[in-house]
């Protein structure tokens, strides 16, 4: 069997005395693209908070890239290889497009994908070649979203998360950043994705991971979920 490139079993967390997390387990293989799916308060930004170290976690084991993460500070999940493409992206505001994307920049030599470097960053996206000297701030939601893909995309991750992908853009960009997705999917990088928009996960996505309260649910692919219309009503709400 082959070893998970992600793999979270029993994890909590917790905001202070408020349990939020109640013992997670999910994995990710390499090459896969899977998704977080729940409503708004359920622990999908909790759960990636966590596996990107920016929240301690109270209990469970997080295994990325053969190592356990959960003890470890974020850049040095970083450094393993995950790549975060954050809830309201966050950009820097007052840094260039190009200086956006050089700032976190690294080549990982052992990456068995084609490196990401700043021409195939703009070769990927072009509007971001020809935004390249506007500041973060001057961008349309849609053109930091590209942005903070590519940042990511720029550290060349094993992993790519991305929360809330394609949340308050406008269907014309929010189809773009779905086939951008694809094109990452078909040259083979793994991916964990949020989004409240289902049909474009149910094509993208290999196999979906439902939380309520803390704790998965139901988990399976496309198909499988497809047919299940009542997971689909009592936890997505759609």
């Amino acid at each position: 069997m082959t070893t998970p490139l992600l793999e979270l079993r029993q994890l909590r967390a917790a905001y202070g005395r408020a349990q939020v997390l109640f013992g997670i387990d999910l994995s990710v293989s390499m090459g896969e693209v899977v998704t977080l799916l729940g409503r708004n308060g359920m622990g999908r930004s909790t759960t990636v908070k966590c596996l990107s170290g920016l929240l301690p976690v109270t209990g469970g084991t997080m295994t990325f890239n053969q190592q356990r993460t959960e003890l470890l500070p974020s850049f040095e999940i970083a450094r393993l290889g995950l790549g975060l493409v954050p809830e309201g992206r966050q950009v820097f505001p007052n840094l260039t497009v190009k200086e956006n994307l050089v700032a976190t920049a690294r080549v990982r030599p052992n990456n068995a994908l084609e490196p990401w470097t700043l021409a195939r960053v703009y070769r990927f996206f072009p509007r971001l070649q020809e935004r390249e000297n506007h500041l973060g701030s001057q961008l349309s939601g849609g053109e930091q979203q590209m942005l903070a893909i590519g940042r990511a995309l720029m550290t060349n991750p094993s992993l790519m998360v991305l929360d809330e992908a394609t949340e308050g853009l406008a269907p014309l960009i929010r189809a773009e950043i779905w086939q951008a997705l694809a094109g990452l999917k078909a040259e083979g990088l793994s991916m964990m994705v949020i989004d409240k928009n289902l049909k474009p996960l149910l094509e993208l996505a290999d196999r979906h991971f439902v939380i309520e309260k803390g704790a998965i649910v139901w988990s399976g692919d496309s198909q499988a979920l497809r047919a299940n219309s009542t997971i689909v009503h009592e936890y997505l709400g759609v």
